[in-house]
């Protein structure tokens, strides 16, 4: 039977030990980092990969730095200490794994990084699909405009940024919509609240630079790199706006959580025929033969973790 462990203040405990108090300071000011990371079960070989792991601590380490967030772990810890929490726990199933470096000192009143002590946690949860549709999804055009640079750094995953992902994918569901596409405060598209955002016209990959304040996201770069290298595709990095959107043949979100998500309707208007387009499925179905271990060429991208038989 999988356990529910969790990697804390050193050790491995069960998630009902893993406590902190109401006066730690990241929960009243969000001063923490955190990733997702996808573990993917392959039923047929009986085994369990993570994709992308060392990418996602190399990023999850950049957060620390721009927080000050002083954790005694290096990337080669960090994946290590997954590793041999997976094991305990476990699982046969598609995860996710959560870890987490936060200001962990029991202190109000104080907004000063480098003088609050840090910890670092580590979790995993059983975790299905991220949107649940069989086909393309609906967006609408957020109300909410995705917070600059200047603001909050949004490249890393730092926890009171993503209040602003919150407050539109909330907007987006109570309007009836699957998800919600962002501005930036110039007007042009930015990503979804959760995801990267891809656009294809006449044959064409584009998709907004870092600099339209998203996510260096791993799951866009695989995108890239598995259009280019395998689909032949020219990829643009450019400014999008929002009414290309409305005649672009097709577009699609990258993450992590939500994998390669087609989008179907944008503000109530079809995108192309409303349907998942051709070059949309062709690299979704790639993108799962590679997380899943079934691609021999990208095996260097998964982290296989060793289970015992049962």
């Amino acid at each position: 039977m999988p356990k529910a462990l969790a990697f804390f203040q050193g050790k491995v405990v069960p998630v009902s030990e893993a406590r902190v108090s109401v006066m730690t300071h990241a929960l009243h000011y969000g001063t923490a980092v955190f990733e997702g990371v996808r573990g993917n079960w392959n039923e047929e070989q009986g085994k369990l990969y993570v994709f992308r792991m060392r990418e996602h601590y190399e990023r999850f380490i950049q957060g620390c730095r721009i927080m000050m967030l002083d954790i005694p772990y290096t990337v080669d810890d960090l994946c290590r200490i997954t590793v041999e929490l997976l094991q305990s726990c476990g699982y046969r199933e598609d995860i996710y794994v959560r870890p987490l470096a936060y200001k962990s000192e029991e202190r109000v009143a104080n907004l000063i990084l480098q003088q609050l002590d840090s910890d670092f946690a580590l979790m995993t949860v059983p975790f299905g699909s991220y949107i649940e549709t069989d086909g393309a999804i609906s967006c609408c055009t957020s109300s909410w405009r995705r917070m600059d640079d200047t603001i909050i750094p949004p490249r890393v995953k730092i926890s009171g940024h993503y209040v602003n992902s919150i407050l539109a994918k909330t907007e987006a569901v109570l309007a009836g919509f699957d998800e919600a596409i962002m501005l930036t405060q110039s007007g042009n598209i930015s990503e979804g609240s959760g995801e990267n955002l891809f656009l294809v016209s006449n044959g064409v990959l584009n998709t907004p630079p870092v600099a339209e304040n998203n996510l260096t996201g791993i799951t866009r770069d695989s995108a890239i790199r598995l259009a280019t290298d395998e689909l032949g595709l020219e990829v643009v990095e450019r400014t999008i706006r929002r009414s290309e959107l409305y005649l672009a043949d097709e577009v699609f979100l990258t993450g992590t959580a939500a994998h390669i998500t087609p989008v179907g309707s944008l503000d109530r208007r079809p995108i192309g025929d409303g349907k998942v387009g051709p070059i949309t499925s062709k690299l979704g179905e790639m993108y799962v033969d590679v997380i899943t271990g079934n691609n021999s060429k990208y095996l260097a991208w998964c982290s296989e973790i060793p289970l015992e038989n049962v």
